[in-house]
């Protein structure tokens, strides 16, 4: 048997999801810039899910901006709202705990001569709403809290947030990539101007995203061209792409409540099968308020990345961190600012569970990290 628990990094691509997609690989081939029959017929597509993707977020459709998949509209949002500013408001705030996508574009903001100030997070991995709306000053165009870490699931207070930002005329974007399709996300009730996501962790393709931009919101393009997505994203639509996400979100949509009841049972029982088995397990992140499907877990006295080697070689895929960092020495950043030290980091897992797992391949995987660590502990000198 072979078990696959990274879907944080990606999920399979959905059976109805490729079916939607078929006919734009093949004889509906038009670019939906054209105004022939054959674009238009594309055009018609990528309306549709255009529309797909906005019910899911609770957005209307002409705020939904298509992009190559979460790291770039993270990077149009960020640099595209704060390259729009002018006068006073020149300073963005972020948090230490954002993925890569958001972390590097704060950097490169920083390199253009943007102050950046960056919140830390507490040992649950959750950022502290008052530090972050005592941060909200004067001079603060723009704050962006991810809505769902990647690395623990922890959800952030981002309405908190939101409604103090907003109410001192400061932005809001929030990465919702590992949140939309496992939890309900409404940008209305979270009240954020920007939202970043993509269609893969949800069983849609890789390389297609989209950027929720609040109407009215100010935002610079990053790419230069055609005036494709109103303006904010030149070069010729991905429709095949488009309508795969359109598909996977109608899909997440309609299973949303009873998807998140079934992974949260499985990741529960996966957890809890884990830590009675096996001394020395932590749960690294909160019980409670975190994504339904994801659980990180460390143990004591064992090197993460053997024992991530070693659960591959008995059949069960997982992680160390986001897949974006893969290749990295270094431990999660995520754990290192909860504070959870860096024996504790190094030896952690993330387990991310999706719409296709199954009872048998929990305790297949119990069976598998049991295996895997007691092997590794006994050939520790």
């Amino acid at each position: 048997m072979r078990v696959y628990l990274d879907y944080n990094a990606t999920a399979p691509i959905r059976a109805e999801v490729l079916d939607a997609m078929l006919p734009y690989l093949g004889e509906r081939w038009g670019n939906p810039a054209s105004r022939h029959w054959f674009g238009q017929g594309a055009l018609r597509a990528v309306d549709a899910a255009r529309a797909e993707v906005a019910a899911l977020i609770g957005a209307r459709p002409q705020e939904i901006v298509f992009t190559s998949g979460g790291t770039e509209a993270g990077n149009l949002a960020l640099l595209g709202y704060m390259l729009a500013c002018d006068g006073a408001r020149r300073r963005l705030v972020t948090t230490v705990i954002e993925h890569p996508a958001i972390l590097e574009a704060a950097n490169a903001l920083e390199n253009f001569g943007v102050p950046v100030q960056r919140l830390g997070a507490d040992s649950d991995g959750r950022v502290n709403p008052r530090e972050a709306i005592q941060a909200l000053g004067d001079d603060v165009a723009l704050i962006s809290v991810m809505l769902a870490n990647n690395d623990v699931g922890t959800m952030q207070p981002l309405e908190a947030i939101a409604r103090a930002a907003r109410s001192r005329g400061v932005g809001v974007h929030t990465d919702a990539v590992q949140a939309v399709g496992r939890v309900p996300v409404d940008v209305e009730a979270l009240g954020v101007d920007l939202l970043s996501l993509s269609a893969h962790k949800l069983g849609g393709p890789q390389g297609v995203g989209a950027l929720y931009v609040r109407s009215g919101t100010r935002i610079k393009p990053r790419s230069h061209g055609g005036a494709q997505e109103s303006g904010l994203r030149a070069g010729t639509l991905n429709v095949a792409g488009i309508v795969g996400f359109g598909r996977a979100c109608a899909l997440a949509k309609s299973e949303l409540t009873d998807a998140a009841f079934r992974m949260a049972a499985l990741r529960d029982r996966l957890e809890r099968g884990i830590r009675e088995r096996v001394a020395g397990a932590l749960r690294n992140g909160p019980a409670s308020e975190r994504l339904p499907n994801t659980t990180n877990l460390s143990f004591e006295g064992i090197n993460g990345e053997s024992l991530l080697m070693m659960l591959d070689a008995l059949g069960v895929a997982t992680s160390n961190g986001s897949a974006c960092t893969a290749g990295s020495a270094n431990p999660s950043h995520v754990l290192l600012a909860m504070g959870l030290g860096h024996a504790r980091a190094a030896s952690a897992l993330r387990f991310s569970l999706g719409i296709g797992t199954r009872e048998e391949e929990i305790d297949f995987a119990v069976d598998a990290v049991v295996e895997a660590v007691g092997s590794l502990r006994e050939a520790r000198p």
